[in-house]
């Protein structure tokens, strides 16, 4: 998995926090790289238009009232497996809670040979 938010703001330990619940969480490899480094490593095919792994993108975040962080990202693991999303969670006892999501956008695609 890669993940590549905007790190405005975000110290390097916030980084590899960040990083590290994913890789914890998961059980997975986890990088900080853009989709043209991804490119760069081999880690694309554009015949098939399939990331080896999965791309997170973080665009926005708004820190509210009373605990609640709205986000919108996106994930992408190919042209036709990408989706765009609106997000706010909430902190209670400590845990991040989902309060509300939504789907923004969906790709699709179709090749042809």
């Amino acid at each position: 998995m890669v993940c590549r938010p905007k790190w405005v703001n975000l110290s390097k330990q916030e980084k590899e926090e960040v990083l590290g619940y994913f890789k914890e969480k998961y059980k997975i490899d986890v990088m900080e790289a853009t989709f043209e480094e991804l490119k760069e490593k081999g880690l694309y095919n554009p015949d098939t238009m399939v990331l080896e792994g999965v791309l997170l993108s973080i665009e926005e975040v708004e820190f509210k009232f009373n605990n609640n962080i709205f986000f919108k990202g996106s994930k992408y693991r190919a042209g036709d497996g990408a989706i765009g999303v609106e997000v706010t969670v909430y902190s209670k006892d400590e845990n991040w809670q989902i309060k509300e999501s939504k789907m923004t956008w969906i790709s699709c695609c179709v090749l042809e040979n």
